[in-house]
């Protein structure tokens, strides 16, 4: 890597979409943005945005494959003189769902890492096989470049064995990599360390628990900057409501609606995670709009709603009970961030845990993280925005800037 080579180009690849940023990271600002969607489709819509002049281009037209949407990218970046040819770009950030317990820390990627997250699709068959597909195609445009993969499972590797292990046959278990293994990592793992600087400390000092609360949802219970335990587990669909998935549910749900329903696996896989959560509850995933139909007296959305929330009581409380000692509470992602009555409905109730929210604080809207509780309050709740692209800018620059190799498999 040369001396001038400061800018990272990060990429989340979907099935059909393509997310990228590219940031130079001597100030972690941001060049340019962006995003292709609908790829394979003859609706396919890439919309690029270039920081430095504002200026924002869209393209509408049929995008056939990952290398298709890909070169357009090149091309909107190179427009704007930030090409992949440049010299001053370090490296290729990837972000990948599933690491299993293989990876666990970012990766300079080679052929041996790609097999091995191909030999993980089976745990993340919605996933992987997209962001190999980014990946693979990235490679392909720029083979000199180093390419790092960021793992969203990560962060959960710390957790102990007794948070980690479902309690069935360890043989089986073990077999068929069957154990807890969290997502959404890289949010975790940014918005603990942010919220241990909001309140001045080192995350080393601080216990947190993180509740990253989007169309996805999660929590973590993070002490001194590791995770300890955390709410979703082989797939993203246990833990709290989310906006389509069930999260947690008695496993013999599935023998019933299996043996009385005569629903398929397919069919219940669909009803568990695209029919159910909040969608499935009240016909909407939408937190504004289930906010609205409320004040309209709507008693579906009500109810939809308490449940959600009673679900993410049930998990602050145990949180609190896994750390012992808990310093803050941190709501993030698109609901957390911006829905002040999901905030302050999770908390209620909570004082005897040091929980309480001001009104007036929790009403305020900021792009800055920030504190909602009472001053003096025992426990610090706060609304940290989460910025998964730059958290894995940082971790690439950070791998790639010490000139390592390949790296974090265990045997």
């Amino acid at each position: 890597m040369t001396p001038s080579a400061t800018r990272v180009l990060v990429l989340n690849s979907g099935s059909s979409s393509v997310k990228y940023q590219l940031l130079d990271m001597r100030d972690s600002s941001r060049l340019a943005v962006g995003l292709v969607e609908r790829i394979g489709e003859q609706t396919s819509r890439l919309r690029h945005t270039c920081l430095g002049s504002g200026d924002t281009r869209e393209q509408d037209g049929p995008i056939a494959d990952h290398e298709a949407a890909l070169k357009a990218v090149a091309e909107e970046l190179t427009r704007d003189g930030l090409g992949l040819d440049s010299p001053e770009l370090a490296a290729i950030g990837h972000r990948v769902v599933h690491g299993g317990m293989f990876f666990t820390e970012p990766t300079v990627i080679d052929d041996a890492v790609l097999a091995e997250i191909e030999r993980l699709i089976p745990v993340a068959p919605l996933h992987n096989p997209a962001n190999l597909t980014g990946i693979r195609t990235a490679r392909a445009l720029r083979p000199d470049l180093p390419q790092v993969a960021v793992f969203d499972t990560a962060f959960h590797t710390t957790m102990p064995e007794s948070a980690a292990r479902y309690a069935i046959d360890p043989k089986i278990a073990d077999r068929y990599r069957i154990r807890r293994y969290g997502f959404h990592g890289t949010s975790h793992a940014y918005v603990s360390r942010a919220t241990a600087r909001l309140l001045g400390r080192t995350p080393e000092e601080v216990n947190v628990i993180v509740l990253h609360l989007g169309n996805g949802a999660s929590a973590s219970a993070v002490e001194g900057g590791r995770c300890v335990d955390t709410s979703m587990g082989l797939t993203p669909l246990e833990g709290l409501v989310m906006g389509t998935r069930s999260g947690d549910l008695d496993p013999a749900v599935i023998f019933h609606l299996t043996r009385v329903g005569g629903m398929s696996m397919d069919e219940i896989d669909t009803l568990l995670n695209k029919r159910s959560g909040l969608f499935g509850l009240c016909g909407d995933n939408d937190m504004r709009e289930i906010r609205r139909r409320i004040d309209e007296g709507d008693d579906e959305a009500r109810l939809a709603f308490d449940i959600y929330i009673h679900r993410l009581k049930k998990y602050i409380g145990a949180y609190c009970a896994v750390l012992g000692r808990v310093d803050a509470v941190a709501f993030t992602a698109g609901v957390g961030e911006n829905a002040a009555p999901v905030r302050a409905a999770a908390v209620a109730g909570l004082e005897q845990l040091g929980l309480a929210v001001d009104p007036e604080l929790n009403a305020v809207r900021a792009d800055e993280p920030r504190l909602i509780s009472p001053a003096g309050a025992r426990v610090a709740v706060a609304v940290v925005p989460t910025d998964e692209e730059l958290e894995i800018a940082t971790q690439t620059y950070a791998l790639v800037g010490t000139g390592s190799g390949p790296g974090g498999i265990n045997s």
